[in-house]
């Protein structure tokens, strides 16, 4: 309750850095915002306010006198009753919203049900969508990445299986011509097949490990619950289970077909005059255009996200040179400094003293920069030559509080016109700055903005729109740049109330060629605790590394899809490899033949690369086909470029019939130089 006791509680982590752990810390007080709290009690390791960290908890209360309306800058949690839906209870609070505005007001002569106009409606969502946000579609493309990886691994494993198998056709037949039955054949081959799918698994589990590590390293801050990420119990098992069918899909197909019933048939086939037939080729073909295929999808999905990755870092952002622009945020609450005059005269001390910092080519103020995380102000702005009709409210916008010089810091151009100067803040002269595409959608350009005026609501001012600035990417590079008001950092009419107010916390922007350096920071501490020793320092952090988390989990999802799309690459090239130099290997004697009756080596190099060459086509035709099918899927993570985009979709056709013919000329080079004679003995 508003003047009752003023309590806080702990998060783990601040009790363990600040109080050392120590358990007798509940009871005693701590200063926040200059206030003496009690502190009651200290939260458990792990906690979270949804997916953010915290080091202090304070309560909310509320003085009922003193509410209004206007503010919409808290978010709710509830838990619903059993049996409940979402859509109930939206429509639950759909029918308190006419309650709502006969209960509050925002002023005298106001009218509560302007609102309605705004047309709010209620908006619950689940609290798990709230944590994870997208975060499950980047994990599914990740997921179906490294399926399809397995995939292709497992056509490989299969390819050499029937290799291997077929290696040993001859051995097999003399052993059932010795009266082993076909049962134990294909017991122990499948024996061997498992052990191997065992041991691989051994193996991939300490890989795995180790790829854990990796995967925390690199991984978005902003993936939910990145840290808690391990290889478990369950893990483990699905380990163990998916080695054991692995070794048993693959040692099943090439079993049952050269130790089945009829192998003892194989033995007549087997010997000097043997000829490789079309049908024992067939299955290894098949492989082969699917390992090509599904390397088509994984490398035009990779292909498609380094497209957009490309596309976000060509995105101006509002800002430049991000890595040279230190952020601190500051609050100067009203129990410190009461007189908003005083705020300012305390906050301009500070910019003048950070820039004396050696290396610090300017600085400025802002209430907070684009992508930062703070939730930005909006409200109707009306234009003093527009019209607006009854029942129909002005255009929603954003809208920020700038300092002179913090244009020239964050590197954001001016379009038009000029920005505040430090006499107009402080002789609190009416005046606004705003966006292009602000300027552009209500007066054409801006330069035609210029002059003209603006307000938040009728009791304002107009303030005199005195320059425009580029458009900002408030949301992030791939989101559109919304209409963007820019108020001096001291103004009438700030809070709706006539007496001049200040912004109390914003971003200290600074442009070093030191930012981010412990050294810096400690001088920039420095200089901010000379003007006042009680105020901290908070989310002190480089541009570069805000705008980083901002892509963090687009650039998370190229480095996995470049990993697998690698690896497909990699696979593919082995397969198609493996199974067209065991192909020649298998044709030496019909080769030696083609040489002894006067064939050429050309015409043998282009008998067996044309050969990989039609497998590679069938498998890039059918690649194709499916990814048309699936890339739209990833139509949300996708930026500046399409789900269809043909420069991807040639590229990698290209690339990978490039590379399968690579892949075949080496076995055909050795063909060709293959003696007759030697060809001839073969077998």
């Amino acid at each position: 309750m508003p003047g009752g006791p003023q309590r806080v509680m702990l998060s783990y982590g601040y009790w363990q850095r600040r109080f050392g752990g120590d358990r007798a810390v509940v009871g005693r007080n701590i200063l926040v915002d200059s206030r003496s709290r009690e502190i009651v009690g200290v939260m458990p390791q792990g906690f979270r306010v949804l997916d953010t960290d915290f080091d202090l908890i304070v309560p909310s209360a509320f003085d009922r006198g003193k509410l209004i309306l206007a503010g919409f800058g808290y978010h709710g949690i509830g838990r619903l009753k059993p049996g409940m839906t979402i859509a109930q209870a939206d429509a639950d609070i759909t029918r308190m919203l006419t309650i709502w505005m006969d209960s509050w007001t925002n002023g005298p002569g106001t009218n509560p049900h302007f609102y309605e106009t705004w047309k709010i409606t209620p908006m619950l969502r689940p609290l798990k969508q709230e944590v994870i946000g997208n975060a499950s579609e980047v994990l599914w493309a990740v997921m179906a990445t490294i399926g399809l990886v397995m995939l292709i691994a497992c056509a490989n494993v299969t390819n050499l299986f029937l290799v291997r198998v077929e290696a040993r056709q001859q051995e097999l037949a003399v052993r059932a011509a010795l009266g082993a039955g076909w049962a134990r054949m294909v017991r122990g081959l499948l024996v061997e097949s498992v052990m191997l799918g065992l041991m691989a698994g051994a193996l991939g589990v300490g890989i795995a490990y180790g790829g854990v590590r990796l995967l925390q390293a690199i991984g978005p801050a902003n993936l939910p619950r990145l840290n808690e990420i391990s290889l478990d119990a369950r893990t483990l098992a699905f380990t163990v289970l998916l080695s054991l069918l692995s070794g048993l899909l693959f040692g099943v197909v090439p079993a049952l077909k050269y130790a089945g019933p009829r192998a003892s048939l194989a033995l007549r086939g087997v010997g000097r005059t043997a000829s490789v037939s079309r049908e024992r080729h067939r299955a290894r073909n098949l492989l082969v255009i699917g390992q090509v295929a599904m390397a088509v999808v994984l490398l035009v999905s990779a292909g498609l996200m380094i497209r957009t990755f490309r596309a976000l870092r060509m995105v101006d952002p509002g800002f430049a040179d991000a890595a040279h622009l230190q952020l601190a945020r500051i609050s100067i609450p009203d129990a410190m400094v009461p007189e908003p005059e005083r705020v300012l005269r305390i906050q301009d001390e500070i910019l003048q003293k950070l820039a004396a910092v050696p290396g610090v080519k300017s600085t400025g103020l802002v209430s907070e920069m684009p992508t930062e995380g703070f939730d930005s102000d909006w409200d109707c702005i009306f234009a003093q030559d527009k019209v607006y009709p009854d029942n129909v409210m002005a255009p929603l916008r954003l809208y920020k509080h700038i300092s002179p010089g913090f244009l020239q810091t964050a590197g954001t151009r001016l379009v038009a016109g000029r920005e505040f100067t430090w006499s107009e803040v402080y002789g609190l002269r009416p005046v606004v700055m705003i966006s292009e595409n602000f300027a552009r959608e209500t007066w054409g350009s801006p330069e035609a903005a210029l002059g003209k005026q603006l307000r938040e609501f009728s009791a304002m001012p107009w303030h005199e729109v005195i320059g425009v600035i580029q458009d900002v990417r408030e949301r992030g590079v791939q989101d559109k740049a919304p209409e963007i008001v820019y108020w001096p950092p001291m103004m009438e009419y700030l809070f709706g109330d006539k007496s001049a107010q200040t912004l109390r916390t914003g971003t200290f922007v600074i442009r070093s060629e030191r930012a981010g350096t412990e050294s810096f920071l400690n001088e920039v501490r420095q200089a901010v605790w000379s003007v006042n020793s009680n105020l901290p320092l908070a989310s002190v952090r480089t541009m570069q590394e805000v705008y980083d988390k901002s892509v963090a989990r687009t650039s998370f999802t190229l480095v996995m899809l470049g990993i697998a799309g690698a690896m497909a690459l990699v696979l593919g090239i082995i397969g198609i490899y493996g199974v067209i130099s065991y192909t020649v290997s298998q044709r030496q004697r019909e080769i030696g033949i083609r040489l002894a009756l006067g064939a050429q080596g050309g015409d043998v190099l282009q008998m067996v690369v044309g050969h990989g060459a039609k497998l590679a086509l069938a498998g890039v035709a059918i690649g194709i086909g499916v990814a048309m099918g699936l890339t739209p899927l990833m139509t949300s993570l996708l930026f500046g470029v399409t789900a269809h985009d043909p420069r991807t979709f040639a590229a990698v056709a290209g690339l990978l019939i490039f590379v399968a013919l690579l892949a075949c000329y080496i076995p055909a080079r050795r063909a060709t130089l293959v003696d007759p004679m030697v060809a001839l003995r073969y077998e």
